[in-house]
């Protein structure tokens, strides 16, 4: 079985990668266009409403309830049923959303009150940052229905995911990307406020998003004509999943817009600092660890539904161990590289060498909890594969009260940087509370063999960040280099990195390709 998820989690990570690419090409693009100031943080504000919607309904909490009801539903072999359930769930989903759409775009001013506050109250008062509250009011009414189409997006990708077509739904976000480049290269020049163009690069990107999935899901048989289904068992099943799983996958969320709300009252900049620094971070944790959890949740479904306990828990220790082989080399790579990669990438145009400094320093406090998000990414499913989505929420609850708690002692001493710290620091008793519950109740337990590997990974880890740090040169030295220069010391540091990161794997004793063998669970030859 793990070769099978090595495989599918290959072409999932080959197709998040390029999507990956385009979006740092993306935001590279509008970083020259926007800088990281007043404007890019109002454009990044309202970009980020719709997408904090999107994880509830879409790909977060929809897919977490919905996959391991089609596993079922599909593991029984009846087609007819299987297409009545598709189509009453996309007519419930659909019309639901579509009425959160509207009131979103119709009630933009409350949301940019909500969450741009400071902002609000600039604008209450004719301070000077009140004209980006109008902006980001009118900005949401072009960037919410964009949550429409990804919903649809998401729940094709779902069933597309689940019958094992998982290219196609990893390779989707693509064309948003495109949508967004093709605004601020065409459209964006060409308007007063730049911004607004690449709020209609959103709008475009949703609506061709969902249009490219629409032949590939004929192709399997289950486009069908959308039905209400309130009341059918089968989507009531998905409702009761759905509503405590909102809360779960609403916690990182909320924990995001909390840092955004609390930041629009620091220092001009601040949103947009944390935004580049984090989709640094988002490259690793999407490549590896979203690809992997996306693989494993239909996987642990079906070992689920056919009460296949051994495999079931040696799925989930192959995840564990292939989220540490991928996730600890990038965190301590990010650490090591994070201003030099933030030059590289973004220092043209409007957004200055200072601006990548100060964004450097909020990505070192998000790359410390890489492992922890991308753990979580693995080991809530072993929660929603067997329909439990009650308790992984209940930890989600307590560590999105910590993180506030954390936010405001930290951004009080530190800034928008508290902020990244007291995010990590929240991921990390979020996955030790569910890593805790799980090896409790007799579902996975780390092995010694495991822990071994873990530690074996670390150990080289460290050696390669030693090595990376005494080559690397000082970044008085970068930016006196051309652009070209500059992405090619940063290309080989990077190649380098990984080489020796991989050399210091074997002289420590670990083998990662045992992780592509077929191998009982928990057991002492898993290394």
């Amino acid at each position: 079985m793990s070769g099978k998820l090595f495989k599918s989690g290959v072409i999932v990570s080959s197709m998040t990668f390029l999507s990956r690419i385009m979006g740092l090409t993306r935001d590279v693009i509008v970083a020259n266009l926007l800088g990281a100031g007043g404007t890019a943080d109002v454009f990044l504000l309202a970009n980020k409403i719709p997408n904090f919607l999107r994880r509830l309904f879409a790909e977060g909490a929809f897919a977490q309830a919905f996959i391991p009801m089609l596993s079922e539903v599909h593991h029984q072999n009846d087609e007819q049923q299987l297409r009545l359930f598709v189509a009453r769930i996309a007519g419930t989903l659909g019309t639901l959303v579509m009425l959160v759409t509207l009131l979103g775009v119709i009630g933009s001013p409350i949301l940019a009150m909500l969450f741009a506050n400071g902002w609000f109250i600039d604008y209450l008062n004719d301070g000077p940052d009140a004209d980006k509250y109008e902006l980001t009011a009118l900005m949401l009414k072009i960037t919410f229905p964009y949550l429409f189409f990804v919903t649809l997006t998401a729940l094709s990708g779902a069933i597309l995911n689940t019958l094992n077509k998982f290219a196609v739904a990893a390779f989707t976000p693509v064309l948003l990307n495109v949508a967004i480049i093709s605004a601020a290269l065409f459209l964006s020049p060409n308007l007063e406020t730049p911004a607004i163009g690449l709020a209609w690069g959103v709008f475009l990107g949703g609506l061709i998003q969902f249009i490219f999935q629409i032949p590939f899901l004929a192709q399997t048989g289950l486009l069908v004509k959308p039905q209400w289904g309130w009341h059918d068992p089968q989507v009531s099943r998905v409702r009761k999943l759905m509503i405590p799983a909102l809360f779960g996958v609403s916690v990182s969320q909320i924990n995001l817009l909390f840092d955004t709300f609390i930041a629009s009252y620091l220092q001009d900049g601040s949103i947009s600092w944390l935004y580049y620094s984090d989709r640094l971070l988002e490259f690793p944790l999407g490549l590896f660890g979203i690809a992997i959890a996306t693989v494993i949740l239909p996987t642990l479904s079906r070992n689920h539904a056919a009460q296949d306990h051994v495999k079931f828990s040696g799925n989930m220790d192959w995840s564990v161990k292939m989220v540490c082989l991928l996730g600890i080399p990038a965190a301590t790579g990010l650490i090591v590289l994070a201003e030099p990669m933030l030059l590289v990438l973004f220092q043209r145009g409007a957004f200055t060498p200072v601006d990548a400094t100060m964004a450097s320093y909020s990505l070192i406090a998000y790359a410390t909890g890489l492992l922890s998000f991308m753990l979580i990414k693995v080991l809530a499913p072993g929660f929603y594969s067997r329909q439990d989505v009650k308790t992984p929420v209940k930890f989600g609850i307590w560590a999105m009260l910590a993180n506030m708690g954390f936010n405001v002692i930290f951004a009080y001493q530190y800034g928008y940087v508290g902020l990244a710290i007291a995010t990590s620091l929240s991921a990390l008793l979020n996955v030790s509370l569910l890593y805790q519950r799980l090896h409790r109740s007799g579902v996975y337990h780390c092995c010694s063999a495991t822990l071994l590997f873990i530690v074996r990974i670390g150990v080289a880890a460290l050696i390669m960040a030693a090595i990376l740090s005494w080559l690397l040169p000082p970044v008085s030295e970068w930016l006196q280099w051309s652009s070209w220069q500059q992405v090619s010391i940063l290309s080989a540091a990077i190649l380098g990195a990984a080489i020796v990161f991989i050399c210091s794997l074997f002289l420590v004793g670990a083998r990662p390709d045992a992780l592509l063998r077929n191998q009982p669970a928990n057991t002492g030859a898993q290394q």
